[in-house]
């Protein structure tokens, strides 16, 4: 069985409750990071627990605050994630396809739950196509070395 990581806070708990049965039915085990119900809570906490075990497991996860915004930017600070805020169908098969996420954000706020059953669907259907994709995914490393700022 496959696994994936899912976390939220406090404005993304309603939707991940939606979300977690529909993503076991699709064959995943899901492991939840967190949190645990509606109180105020503070979203980097969660998107830290969540990339540092895709990162131990090389694989998936899924954080969902309110505009999903928040989250993607805590994720984006991990080495070795690459996390897509994705709005669309289309937005999330291509943060995969072209891009190798790892991680899927959602905004609960802006999205009703059946887009985003779809969005986790086209997310987790897709998989990473590769060539001319992969020199650039490559390029994405944290700049620890910044010889490419001066060309």
């Amino acid at each position: 069985m496959k696994t994936l990581h899912i976390a939220c806070d406090h404005a993304g708990f309603s939707l991940k409750t939606h979300l977690t049965p529909y993503i076991e039915s699709m064959g995943y085990t899901v492991v939840d990071h967190g949190t645990s119900g509606e109180e105020s809570c503070d979203y980097p906490i969660f998107a830290h627990k969540l990339c540092h075990a895709v990162t131990l497991e090389n694989g998936l996860g899924i954080l969902i605050c309110g505009t999903g915004i928040g989250m993607s930017m805590a994720a984006n600070r991990h080495p070795h994630i690459r996390a897509a805020l994705c709005t669309t169908e289309l937005h999330a098969r291509l943060s995969r396809e072209h891009n190798n996420a790892n991680v899927l954000c959602l905004g609960a706020r802006m999205t009703g739950v059946e887009l985003a059953k779809a969005i986790v669907a086209a997310f987790l259907c897709a998989a990473f196509a590769e060539g001319r994709h992969a020199r650039r995914v490559s390029q994405l490393t944290p700049c620890e070395n910044s010889e490419w700022l001066a060309s």
